[in-house]
């Protein structure tokens, strides 16, 4: 009789415990941040939601190509480079420091995590981006004139990504950069452009990646155009590879936003490539 009396006492408790640990793991699951939606710190010239690991040392050599358009006499594009060195660091898992250096502009920047995309929670990873660069290409022999302070680019971007599946993520990118010279006087030193891009996963390895970037406030006397970009993301190792086409040559934020001169329509494209290493 004992033993009935304890089994009927002890069945709904341990009901009860297996209802609460299930309910733990449901909350537990819920609660869980979604993988990245990107795998490279870049779509392909924009900046992604992706951050550096705690203690994690990234490499970047971004290089890009001259025009296609140029044929033999520019070797197809491989005369008249441009290349950029950038070290990243993982401070911690929430935020990222980098310098880099290029023919262009010499660039300090920032990249924090503001709030991660959950699983059945909140819907999309915002990320925060500021940057200081120094434009190299100012010459005291073209501008004799020219202050240290005129060099000088300020970027600041929310970068808000969605994983739509383990396929496909989307991210949009407003942009405020700042420029002290400018070499259009009609064209405003502060500007703003709103970034869009997106990668497509097409095998565990390899996707497809395209960003395009609208500038808000170009003046109507620019030659300058929007950026538009296409690339694959190629993982191998211990890297991820990038290789692309855009109608821009510029790597720093404001060399593609603001200083975009390519026509796709007329073959003026540039060949490039993002090699990132990790240690």
């Amino acid at each position: 009789m004992k033993k009935y009396l304890f089994l009927l006492f002890i069945v709904p408790m341990m009901s009860s415990a297996q209802d609460d640990l299930l309910a733990g793991m449901d909350t537990v699951s819920k609660n869980q941040p979604v993988e990245s939606a990107f795998k490279a710190l870049k779509i392909v010239n924009l900046e992604s939601t992706k951050l550096a690991a705690k203690k994690d040392l990234y490499l970047v050599i971004a290089h890009r190509f001259g025009s296609i358009k140029d044929g033999s006499e520019g070797f197809w594009g491989l005369d008249n480079a441009v290349t950029q060195i950038k070290l990243l660091y993982g401070v911690t898992e929430w935020l990222t420091l980098s310098g880099a250096r290029s023919e262009q502009a010499f660039d300090f920047s920032v990249k924090y995590r503001i709030q991660e995309q959950m699983k059945d929670g909140f819907p999309v990873t915002i990320v925060g981006f500021n940057s200081l660069g120094f434009n190299n290409l100012m010459k005291e022999s073209i501008y004799p004139k020219m202050e240290f302070s005129d060099r000088m680019i300020y970027v600041s971007q929310v970068l808000v990504s969605r994983k739509m599946s383990k396929k496909l993520s989307l991210q949009v990118s407003p942009t405020y950069f700042h420029e002290n010279f400018v070499v259009n006087d009609l064209q405003d030193n502060s500007q703003y452009a709103i970034g869009m891009g997106g990668r497509y996963k097409l095998t565990s390895r390899l996707s497809v990646n395209v960003d395009y970037a609208t500038h808000l406030n170009r003046t109507a006397s620019s030659t300058n155009v929007d950026p538009l970009s296409i690339g694959v993301d190629l993982e191998t190792g211990g890297h991820v590879f990038q290789m692309h086409l855009s109608n821009s040559q510029g790597i720093h934020e404001a060399g593609f936003l603001g200083n975009t001169t390519g026509d796709w329509s007329k073959g003026e494209i540039f060949f490039g490539f993002n090699l990132l290493r990790v240690f």
